[in-house]
């Protein structure tokens, strides 16, 4: 089953696919070592398509294996490859990597990381090592982009995801067992509104 297939099933197995994959842009190349699942309108409020087709979102529709990218907090950038059949929204957030093509390139892109595990620990992080932005949205990921691994990626673990408000404990955040590159798992707070 080649891996395009693999992502045009189910969101969750989809997700569990792109473990250890590689991915590379912008010169660098990371395993991907933790993703978060998203299901299309309705069944997934924590999903930028919940509500329906949006000029943002549209790409989330399909047809799988392209990249969705949106801009969050006003600063950072993070990546999804869209998965499912066309028509039917769902993509899959790529959360962390390792680093294992381009390491220089990638420690001159983040240089406030303290080690090479954390050059790609998060969306935001992991975005910022590829230089992945606003013009990598609609990129056809596999023309080049993302590949399966050479090994197998070891122990899958899932829980729930990272810094949603709906659906927070559904568990569709996966990673690989013990790698120093996922990162750490905090539960989203609501801000109280002040009167």
């Amino acid at each position: 089953m080649t891996l395009l297939s693999r992502l045009q099933g189910p969101v969750e197995d989809a997700a569990r696919a792109l473990l250890g994959c590689r991915l590379t842009a912008g010169g660098v190349t990371v395993r991907l070592t933790e993703v978060e699942a998203y299901s299309g309108t309705g069944e997934d409020p924590a999903s930028h398509a919940h509500r329906g087709r949006t000029p943002r979102n549209t790409i989330m529709f399909g047809p799988a294996g392209y990249a969705y990218v949106y801009f969050t907090y006003g600063m950072h950038y993070c990546l999804n490859v869209v998965t499912g059949t066309e028509g039917t929204a769902s993509a899959v957030l790529l959360r962390a990597g390792e680093v294992v093509g381009g390491l220089e390139t990638a420690r001159s892109r983040r240089p406030a990381a303290r080690s090479d595990a954390e050059l790609a620990r998060g969306p935001a992080r992991l975005c910022s090592a590829l230089a992945v932005g606003r013009d990598f949205y609609g990129t056809y990921l596999m023309d080049g982009h993302l590949s399966e691994g050479d090994d197998p990626p070891g122990e899958v673990v899932a829980g729930p995801r990272v810094g949603v408000t709906g659906a927070h404990d559904l568990p569709w955040r996966f990673w690989l067992a013990g790698d120093p590159t996922v990162s750490e798992y905090r539960r989203h707070v609501p801000r109280l509104r002040k009167d």
